[in-house]
């Protein structure tokens, strides 16, 4: 069974770890626990189970009143296709819902076709594309959107 809670400062360095190999640039050590600490961000992680576990994963999704953007989502490569991905974004819409926000955007590398699937399934449509937005390597970004008028 998949468990998520929120991501606490002991998480920092295996979320690190996942952002190696997920995210391009990845975050630094001081930015991600700055979104630890920020009242407005939901970042969570997910766990086989409560704490005996590595982190497989974890989502940040910061607050901006009635909005919301999904800064950033990532799992392990070794644990990809568990299901953690798509808990963790249920986690994320769930605080969208219940902080009631009306919008969640998101960019996404236009050639991430499992993570726009991911999107997909959760209600987010593309809106527009953001050209060379992505850099290491250069690439055009997708921009998402998650509206409540979407049947969420």
């Amino acid at each position: 069974m998949i468990v998520i809670k929120t991501a606490t400062e002991a998480d920092i360095p295996r979320i690190l770890e996942i952002e190696q190999e997920a995210i391009s640039p990845p975050w630094s050590h001081g930015t991600l626990l700055s979104e630890i600490y920020r009242e407005e961000t939901f970042f969570a992680v997910a766990r086989f189970d409560l704490d005996t576990t590595p982190l497989l994963g974890f989502v940040i999704l910061r607050q901006m009143g009635d909005e919301g953007e999904l800064l950033q989502i990532a799992v392990d490569k070794a644990v990809r296709r568990s299901g953690a991905a798509d808990e963790l974004m249920t986690a994320a819409i769930g605080f969208s819902k219940d902080e009631a926000m009306k919008f969640v955007f998101l960019e996404v590398r236009k050639s991430n076709e499992a993570a726009i699937n991911l999107y997909k399934k959760h209600g987010f449509k593309t809106v527009r594309t953001r050209k060379d937005y992505y850099c290491s390597p250069v690439e055009d970004a997708i921009v998402m959107k998650w509206s409540v008028g979407f049947g969420n």
